[in-house]
């Protein structure tokens, strides 16, 4: 077995990342099918089988590890193109997805004017059933069974094809949830099936309810995309089963996939910080921020001490979800993000986006609006014949004619005024997301170095830094297609969770809640077992959702692998204080604590790929393929800069900017007062002079 394959299909490209035992990364791109993902998958193939010389079913059949990141969930949601979905609920709390906790999301709290959310079960679909659970596990109103028949019966003659089971403190005492939950199956054997104590078995009926409601939206449609995709890598040779990628940073089967389609949500950027991990620490640096700009999105991820920002109970695209996800900031910044004027003439860019089809006017697909890309291609920057290694023709004309026509004619000024215009505005609401993630979460952006994934960030990317502040950008020759490289490098990861209430004073049941925890890893354990995963590729993190009594809101502290007892709560309790004091300003070591939820991480680990070195270079200017009038400030005035092709540079090659460096699937500007130096392992350090 002596390949890796990872598969990341983003909104204008789908990346193939090729890695064999000897260290070798082969990088392949190909356009997005959103209505059909195995046509894409089909055109990569083909360019890897050309590439490699080695029919595709030979090497799909040497592949030890096969991992699809997908963004099918995610625009289901976005588009709002999931199933027909119920909810049966407890009687009275049918309205608690509207309710949602009686406040808007964070930033609209206080704005009237904004809309709300579309509620992604109808109102007549929310069954409500006349049960009652109390805090305590005991049960005050016995499940009324016929109220669930009834349910099943209204479902059918409404074509439902999911449905959500969610009860009130169900994660105290699940019986009624469980068993409401198997008489559905029995009445609609074909209706996908979403019980909330198995999606999200954690305190917050809202929380439990949304995750539970969106999951069953989405699941239907992922089960479809994985059984296509399943089949057709079996069609192409596949011997081992396909992993996809979840949100919380980790692989996951098809079956886990499928039953928690809630975890797929963001499942392509959720791989970057993994990549940027193996990029990073080689080079001393454990603080990092990621960011990926494609075609239609900009991803920002922050890891600080080697550790990425892990969210719970969170508002995504306005609908609450509990379970975990790598915290990505995303904004619609993308090389399709067009630019336009608002009705006072004012110039704008995004968030709407000419994406694959039609794309950037300069693609020759239809497109005429002017974009980031069609303004990179103005300004000079990119290649004005083709991009991709020569595999995608693109016109430079129809580029300008896009900016002159719905930009720069009505704003009276040059193209490349208008151009420059565009590149400014974009790289200015990144720098906003940027903040957003380091300064407002208490983080300098100084004390990290900036990665750039994705095709087009290696454009914009110094300019970012300097404008934030970083002296330190990262650019591996793999950037186009870093999160699908973050995925071959990832474990499988499952969370377990469980709500267990407790007061840590001196009658708390330590014992009790360490037998829990063992229960969740027993449960994980035997879930990687079950997929051939060896007992000693088997590892485990805890962490605790604690909080001061009184609080609303808990803090998820991690404690490792150490057991919970009377020797070590101090030392837990501390990390809580510690950990508040950093999120808030202030702790009160004195004030009682109490725990809500737990949770253990489950990884089966993937062994380390060893990266091969590159040759060493020593002929920089030997490298310099053409020269090409560019813009690099406001005044647009053209500055004469070497392009350098990147695949004739060697370790430790200098490369001083004004620069660019156009590697097959991606083009670094390098800006004035920056220099780039090529490291053994394919990275472009690029470092501020001044």
């Amino acid at each position: 077995m002596n390949y890796r394959l990872g598969v990341d299909a983003g909104g204008t490209f789908t990346d193939f990342v090729l890695a064999d035992r000897e260290g070798n990364i082969h990088l392949f791109k190909a356009t997005s099918t959103p209505e059909d993902g195995t046509r894409a998958i089909a055109e990569g193939f083909a360019q890897i089988a050309e590439k490699l010389g080695i029919p595709m079913s030979d090497i799909l059949g040497q592949t030890e590890l096969c991992v699809n990141g997908t963004t099918v969930g995610l625009n289901a949601l976005i588009q709002h193109k999931g199933v027909k979905t119920g909810l049966i609920c407890t009687a009275g709390h049918e309205d608690s997805l509207e309710i949602r906790l009686g406040h808007k999301e964070e930033g609209y709290r206080y704005d009237d004017a904004y809309p709300p959310a579309q509620i992604l079960v109808d109102r007549h679909l929310r069954a409500p059933v006349r049960e009652r659970v109390l805090g305590d596990g005991s049960v005050r109103t016995p499940l009324n069974e016929q109220d669930v028949y009834d349910a099943c019966e209204l479902f059918r003659r409404e074509g439902v094809q999911a449905v959500a089971v969610s009860f009130l403190w169900s994660v105290a005492n699940d019986r009624h949830e469980r068993r409401a939950a198997e008489i559905v199956r029995e009445m609609l054997p074909d209706t996908y099936v979403s019980v909330g104590v198995e999606v999200f078995p954690q305190m917050r009926e809202y929380t439990r309810t949304s995750t539970a409601v969106v999951n069953a939206y989405l699941g239907p449609v992922l089960n479809a995309y994985v059984t296509r995709i399943d089949k057709f890598f079996q069609d192409q040779g596949t011997r081992i089963p396909v992993r996809y990628f979840q949100s919380n940073g980790g692989m996951a089967s098809r079956g886990a996939m499928v039953s928690r389609a809630v975890n797929a949500i963001n499942s392509g950027p959720a791989s970057a910080p993994m990549a940027g991990r193996h990029v990073a620490q080689p080079l001393g640096f454990e603080n990092f921020i990621t960011v990926d700009m494609g075609g239609t999105s900009f991803d920002i991820t922050l890891t600080h001490q080697g550790k990425t920002n892990v969210t719970k109970d969170h508002d995504f695209l306005r609908y609450r979800i509990g379970t975990p996800m790598i915290q990505v900031e995303t904004l619609g910044a993308g090389g399709g993000s067009i630019g336009w004027l608002d009705g006072m003439g004012v110039l704008n860019v995004g968030p709407q986006s000419a994406g694959a089809t039609p794309g950037p006017a300069c693609y020759m697909r239809g497109g005429t609006l002017p974009t980031v890309t069609d303004s990179n291609v103005a300004l000079g920057y990119l290649n004005p014949e083709s991009l991709l290694g020569g595999r995608l023709a693109i016109d430079a004309a129809a580029s300008r004619k896009a900016i002159t026509t719905h930009l720069a004619e009505p704003l009276g000024i040059t193209v490349e005024k208008a151009a420059f215009g565009i590149f400014s505005i974009v790289n200015n609401n990144m720098v906003n997301g940027i903040r957003r993630v380091s300064i407002e979460r208490g983080y300098d952006p100084r004390d990290f170095a900036l990665i750039g994934a994705g095709g087009a960030t290696a454009l914009h990317i110094t300019a970012l830094a300097r404008e934030i502040g970083i002296r330190t950008v990262l650019v591996p020759k793999l950037a186009s297609g870093l999160c699908a490289f973050g995925q071959i490098l990832s474990d499988v990861k499952y969370n377990y969770m469980a709500a267990t209430p407790m007061r840590l004073d001196e009658r708390a049941e330590l014992a009790r809640l360490e037998q829990r925890f063992v229960e969740l890893e027993r449960e994980g354990t035997a879930a990687l077992r079950s997929e051939g995963i060896t007992r000693d590729r088997i590892a485990f993190k805890r962490s605790i959702d604690m909080r001061y009594v009184g609080q609303v809101h808990e803090c998820s502290v991690d404690i490792g692998d150490i057991a919970v007892s009377a020797a070590t709560i101090d030392s837990i309790k501390s990390a809580f204080h510690q950990l508040h004091k950093q999120l808030f300003t202030y702790d009160e070591p004195d004030s009682l604590v109490e725990i809500v939820n737990i949770e253990t991480t489950v990884f089966g680990k993937t062994e380390p790929l060893s990266p091969a070195q590159l040759p060493k270079g020593g002929n920089a200017a030997g490298a310099v393929r053409t020269r090409r009038r560019m813009i690099f400030a406001a005044d647009a005035a053209p500055v004469e800069t070497p392009v350098y092709d990147g695949t004739r540079l060697g370790a430790e090659d200098v490369i001083d900017g004004p620069s660019v460096i156009e590697e097959p699937t991606t083009t670094i500007v390098v800006q004035p007062g920056w220099q780039a130096r090529l490291d053994a392992a394919g990275c472009y350090v690029i470092s501020a002079r001044n």
